[in-house]
């Protein structure tokens, strides 16, 4: 390749990791794919090809893993996404902000009462359209088809609603709010990112289904080879990637969801300078996968996530009764629990907010914060055996991130805007 090639080549990639770095741009490509396989998967045109490509199977050689293309994106490909978290959260908790838990308490609270509301506010509302379902006595529920679904088989969605999708939500702040302090993100960046560490607690606590538990000593024996060499003056790379993908069959085999073989390794990898480096290795790896993350990984499993077949895509679907039920999780349950926490941590809890930001401030970013989308795809493919179930679920989360997304757009817009006004008349006031 000649010097110029290189300098083109480089350009190219520095333009892709800038796409990649935005807020705004990867929000919105990872919306164009959740949309585009939407339409893909329900026009008589390519729905049957769209399926056909989901559904081949893909086997890993001298091993019983044996998935179809779009088990591959969920349980393979987005390990990559949540090796990127795994590496931010050891960065987080050793030098970020939940390094300092007294100064991170309230967004830190305010995380754990995010993920409590809605799923009782979920069960609360499949109770009500159970208990007019029909049978003499309630108890069911009526999907779109008119499938009679049990009360208990639709409640196991739960924890759909829990998660929120820190890249989406971001992407909301970058879009709507720019003129609004630098608190109110930094708010929101340690809420998300203890909300993600609860969602993979979640993720491995209630959808796991542990099998052949000797599987243990092989993520152990994983664990330590990673860590050890990581830490290496230089590290082999071909190595660390071969252990990654044992660290990975190893969670599968023995039934714990296989992306987190990706949180587990970045959680070891180290976050502070070593060998004499001025960077950390967590903070530089996370920055150079976050391109193969951003604009590869979330995209491929949005397309595969969202790309649901239904026998009428209508308005009608919106009444479904898990729709709704998703959807008031997601838009009221989110800000509400945070909201509420908030409150009462600050007022009787005597907490106090980031300096100069006060609880109703953030009501904007907390309604942002319904956006659930990614891990909230995954818990809906984890929850629900039932084919019609999950792909409903699915088109749940897809609906109420939406409408919380356009929300917590208005109420951002309006925020920043009066934010500019009052910095243009302290501007104004300082120079008289």
């Amino acid at each position: 390749m000649t010097d110029r090639d290189s300098v083109h080549g480089g350009g190219a990639w520095a333009a892709v990791r800038r796409v990649a770095a935005s807020d705004r741009l990867s929000g919105l490509i990872m919306l164009g794919f959740a949309l585009l396989s939407l339409v893909l998967a329900n026009l008589p045109a390519t729905a049957h090809l769209f399926e056909a490509v989901a559904e081949t199977r893909i086997a890993l050689p001298r091993t019983n893993i044996d998935l179809p293309v779009g088990h591959w994106a969920q349980d393979g490909l987005l390990t990559v996404f949540f090796l990127t978290v795994g590496l931010d959260l050891k960065q987080e908790l050793t030098t970020g902000s939940l390094a300092n838990p007294r100064a991170a308490a309230v967004p830190m609270l305010c995380a754990v009462g995010g993920m409590i509301t809605p799923p009782i506010l979920f069960v609360a509302v499949t109770a009500l359209f159970s208990l007019y379902g029909p049978g003499p006595s309630g108890g069911l529920v009526l999907t779109t088809t008119g499938s009679v679904i049990t009360f208990a088989e639709m409640a196991r969605g739960w924890a759909v609603p829990t998660a929120t999708d820190i890249a989406f939500s971001l992407a909301v702040l970058a879009l709507f709010a720019k003129a609004l302090p630098g608190s109110i993100r930094a708010f929101l960046m340690t809420l998300a990112t203890v909300d993600d560490l609860l969602a993979i607690i979640l993720i491995a606590v209630f959808f796991s289904s542990l099998n052949a538990w000797y599987w243990f000593g092989g993520i152990a024996l994983c664990a330590a080879l990673w860590a050890l060499l990581v830490r290496m003056r230089r590290v082999p790379w071909p190595l660390v990637a071969l252990v990654g993908v044992l660290a990975w069959v190893s969670m599968f085999e023995v039934g714990v969801h296989p992306t987190l073989a990706g949180v587990l390794v970045g959680l070891l990898t180290p976050a502070r300078e070593i060998h004499g480096e001025t960077t950390p290795r967590a903070s530089r790896y996370a920055h150079r996968l976050q391109p193969f993350s951003t604009l590869l990984a979330l995209p491929v499993f949005a397309l595969f996530a969202t790309g649901v077949h239904f026998e009428s895509l209508s308005p009608a679907l919106l009444l479904s009764p898990l729709v709704v039920a998703l959807i008031v999780a997601l838009v009221v349950g989110k800000p509400l629990g945070i909201m509420t926490t908030a409150w009462v941590s600050t007022h009787l809890g005597g907490l106090r907010m980031a300096k100069g930001l006060r609880v109703r401030d953030m009501f904007p970013a907390a309604c942002a914060c319904g956006i659930g989308f990614t891990v909230s795809f995954l818990i809906a493919s984890l929850a629900y055996d039932n084919p019609e179930l999950s792909a409903e679920a699915r088109f749940g989360v897809l609906a109420g991130s939406l409408i919380a997304a356009a929300f917590s757009g208005v109420l951002l817009s309006r925020q920043s805007a009066r934010y500019e006004r009052e910095g243009a008349r302290s501007a104004g006031a300082s120079a008289d």
